[in-house]
């Protein structure tokens, strides 16, 4: 805020200089400094929404400035982002535009969310979806997590159906409902525990963390579509103009 105030009142006193009557930058006694912040301030006074505009001003620039960086991010973490073969896919494996989504299976907003998705992929079959689980609310989350990638290495289409089921699933996560919604899905359970804690899985999740710490994702759901981040919940429209940005290049 002192920046911002010294921002502000550096132009007013620009426009009382550039205002003053010619020869007044002749004179040789210095202004009164008291005189001129009384000026300012009695300036500033009259007209608040030059004080106002200067702070939205200075807010955009902030908000560019930092989609800025996380575009540089997503461009030099484009491989992580959408290639890694280690992450789970949905939608068209061969769609020609990807929605990376950071998620945690305990998140309210997460779940909020995939009726839109779900409806985008119905509605649009050349998006392709990469799955990066993001286990950031608490142990639940985590074994929710390891449970799901467990569940990967037995087949892309059983991690699919339990992660149709945990998302959709009401109340709290406890590990027994986590493994009887696996058991729902056609899981191998045995398997499930013997996979879940494998370091494989936790070097995985531990990408996923660094991945979003490299990209200011503090928060699920995130979504990365293109170029472009938005973080929280998206609606089926902001899905369609992300996408539609992403196709023209944007």
């Amino acid at each position: 805020m002192p920046h911002r105030w010294s921002s502000i009142l550096g132009f007013v006193t620009a426009l009382l200089v550039s205002g003053a009557p010619a020869g007044a930058a002749e004179m040789s006694v210095p202004p009164d400094r008291q005189a001129i912040e009384q000026i300012i301030h009695d300036y500033l006074m009259a007209h608040p929404e030059v004080v106002i505009e200067s702070l939205r001003a200075g807010d955009a620039r902030i908000k560019e400035h930092e989609a800025e960086q996380i575009r540089a991010q997503i461009v030099k973490h484009q491989d992580e982002l959408v290639r890694d073969a280690k992450s789970p896919v949905g939608g068209n494996p061969a769609g020609d535009v990807t929605i990376v989504e950071f998620f945690d299976y305990r998140c309210p907003y997460c779940k909020q969310v995939e009726p839109a998705l779900d409806a985008l992929l119905k509605e649009d079959s050349r998006i392709r979806i990469v799955y990066k689980e993001f286990p950031i609310l608490g142990p639940q989350s985590l074994i929710a997590t390891q449970v799901a990638l467990a569940a990967l290495k037995q087949s892309p289409q059983k991690y699919a159906r339990l992660h149709a089921a945990l998302m959709s699933a009401k109340g709290e996560l406890s590990q027994d409902s986590i493994l009887k919604a696996a058991e729902g899905a056609g899981l191998d359970i045995a398997k499930i525990k013997a996979d879940m804690n494998g370091k494989d899985i936790d070097a995985l999740i531990k990408h996923n963390y660094d991945l979003a710490e490299a990209l200011n994702i503090r928060g699920t759901p995130a979504f990365v579509v293109g170029s472009a981040m938005s973080p929280g919940a998206v609606d089926l429209a902001t899905f369609k103009k992300m996408v539609a940005d992403a196709r023209k290049g944007e």
